[in-house]
């Protein structure tokens, strides 16, 4: 797999590749991919990383023709080759999907971007940011009495990165059952959409009321449509409690020593409950203010009422499950001294994990790709290196 992909969309699909196995070949421009450089800046090293673990990483000046043939080569025996430059880019170095397909008609060329390659936003700039405030996230995001605010995390980067991975996966699939290698790409914008779905309910609800719910919901429901539902103080902390149906709520207030609630005529029902919303929160609020996070969290999990403390980046980092699975890993990395990396997600029966590489220098395999990929000589890459990784004037 060629992969030409910057930041974190292309990125992650190629990386849940090379942990399930696959031969990634990261190629970069003189000075490295723009998460790389993001480097001298404090942690920023840590995401880059995270997501080109059991990667050979290349440098090759696209800009320049010895580049451009160089990657021509590497393409002539490759099975996919990724890439998440705007639209246009690649066509724009002579590098485009049908030149490419044409020197290899079994590769898969994927591609994503913000907005997608033909619709009237394809040149719109594209970052985590722009497409959280297009595609609606932003919207939906924060209190109703606030302005919008962004998800912490780069949703719409990895969930398009997802996105890329299976459609990756189906475009092998295919071609080994028919022999035809599709171009193919995800837009961030339409891998977001579907994630929309309780706010999306609400609004096709609610269009025709005369004073309609605002789209923002703080850490209430996003359709507002069950409670409890929220994030509740504690002495210590705050606690995400959730009643999906009658049979919690009559768990969650024999937890809260108040089982009369559970026949309280003002919530007898979850569309009763949702009605005397403010109530029942401040029920609720009353109960978990007088614990501490993990004597409220232990007592609900005996009730089995779905909940969890909310825990910060440090508890997250060394959390005891994810590491117990493997899904976390401490990492000797030889620039960043010990870190946490992430595993796949992915997990297939029968089938050993792969050790996570630590991510290479920039252009640290440049060298052994060109000999054991292309066949070059010793001198030829030693001629060649330097044209190779500085920009031509």
């Amino acid at each position: 797999m060629i992969d030409l992909s910057q930041i974190y969309n292309g990125p992650y699909a190629t990386f849940l590749m090379a942990a399930a196995g696959a031969t990634v070949i990261k190629i970069e421009p003189p000075g490295g991919e723009p998460l790389r450089r993001r480097g001298v800046v404090g942690g920023a090293a840590l995401p880059f990383a995270m997501l080109n673990a059991c990667k050979q990483c290349v440098v090759l000046d696209l800009k320049a023709e010895e580049g451009k043939a160089a990657l021509r080569d590497l393409v002539r025996d490759a099975d996919v080759l990724v890439e998440n430059f705007a639209p246009g880019a690649m066509e724009r170095l002579g590098l485009g999907s049908d030149v490419l397909q044409a020197l290899n008609p079994r590769l898969i060329y994927a591609s994503s971007s913000g907005f997608g390659s033909d619709g009237p936003y394809r040149n719109y700039p594209a970052m985590d940011l722009t497409v959280q405030a297009m595609a609606g996230v932003m919207s939906t995001t924060g209190f109703p009495d606030r302005p919008p605010v962004k998800a912490g995390p780069a949703l719409c980067d990895f969930f398009a990165g997802v996105h890329l991975y299976g459609a990756i996966a189906t475009a092998l699939f295919e071609r080994e059952r028919t022999g035809v290698a599709r171009k193919l790409e995800v837009a961030m914008q339409d891998a977001v959409y579907p994630s929309l779905s309780s706010s999306l309910g609400m609004f096709w609800g609610q269009r025709g009321a005369e004073n309609p719910p605002p789209p923002r919901t703080g850490n209430r429901h996003g359709g507002l449509a069950e409670a409890p539902y929220n994030v509740y103080p504690t002495s210590d902390g705050w606690i995400a409690i959730i009643c999906v149906g009658d049979a919690h709520w009559a768990s969650l207030v024999r937890t809260m020593g108040r089982p009369e609630l559970a026949e309280d005529p003002r919530f007898t029902s979850l569309k009763l409950r949702v009605a005397a919303m403010d109530a029942v929160d401040a029920l609720v609020t009353t109960w978990t203010s007088q614990r501490t996070k993990e004597e409220a969290f232990q007592a609900l999990m005996a009730n089995k009422v779905p909940c969890a403390p909310v825990r910060d980046l440090e508890e997250v980092v060394n959390d005891p499950n994810m590491h117990a699975r493997g899904s976390l890993q401490w990492q000797d990395h030889p620039e960043l001294g010990r870190i946490v990396v992430q595993h796949s997600p992915l997990r297939y029966a029968g089938a050993p994990r792969r050790t996570l590489e630590p991510s290479h220098l920039l252009g640290a395999d440049t060298a052994a790709v060109l000999r054991e990929r292309l066949g070059w000589d010793d001198a030829t890459i030693a001629q060649a290196l330097p044209r190779l990784s500085r920009t031509q004037a």
